[in-house]
């Protein structure tokens, strides 16, 4: 599949990138909606054990639509750590970490699954602000003011490669 083209910015510490995914507030998923790329920012939790990016939604609606179409994605996540200014102009750079996953979209149907990965976005999102877990009951019967039901989904994912370019020491 894909490898780091500039392996000096390869990241292999798995116990740096998982530290990276938890605190990473933002991620950009990408899809293909009839040839044309469709990218969505949003929220999400990685669980390792199950090798899967977790995101809740709308059951309805395009990025719904367009993962039942199409269920190979990517995700990105990339926070930057600042510019590293140096005397000569080509070598000014930007600190940062990013983490790609490639693989495939599901929908997350099993009730005790959705709930947990829910549960690990408050957990991550929120932490300490709920006084009990959540509740398998509100997952089933959430609706948004529209209406819609609270649909969660996630990339299995079978590729991933992180690169950083590190703040450097004073």
């Amino acid at each position: 599949m894909f490898s780091v083209r500039m392996k000096k910015r390869e990241c292999t510490d798995e116990s740096k990138i998982e530290a990276f995914l938890e605190q990473a507030e933002t991620g950009f998923l990408g899809l293909s909606d009839q040839g044309m790329p469709y990218v969505v920012p949003l929220n999400f939790v990685w669980i390792k054990e199950r090798g899967a990016f977790y995101f809740h939604g709308a059951e309805e609606g395009r990025k719904m639509r367009v993962m039942e179409q199409h269920n190979e994605a990517c995700l990105a996540v990339s926070e930057s750590f600042g510019t590293v200014p140096h005397p000569v102009p080509a070598h000014t750079d930007t600190a940062y970490m990013s983490v790609m996953a490639f693989g495939r979209m599901e929908a997350v149907p099993d009730i005790v699954e959705a709930t947990e990965a829910m549960q690990a976005m408050l957990d991550k999102y929120v932490p300490g602000y709920y006084d009990s877990p959540l509740a398998r009951s509100h997952v089933e019967r959430y609706r948004s003011s529209m209406g819609s039901r609270t649909a969660v989904f996630k990339l299995v994912v079978q590729r991933r490669t992180a690169k950083e370019n590190e703040v450097p020491q004073a």
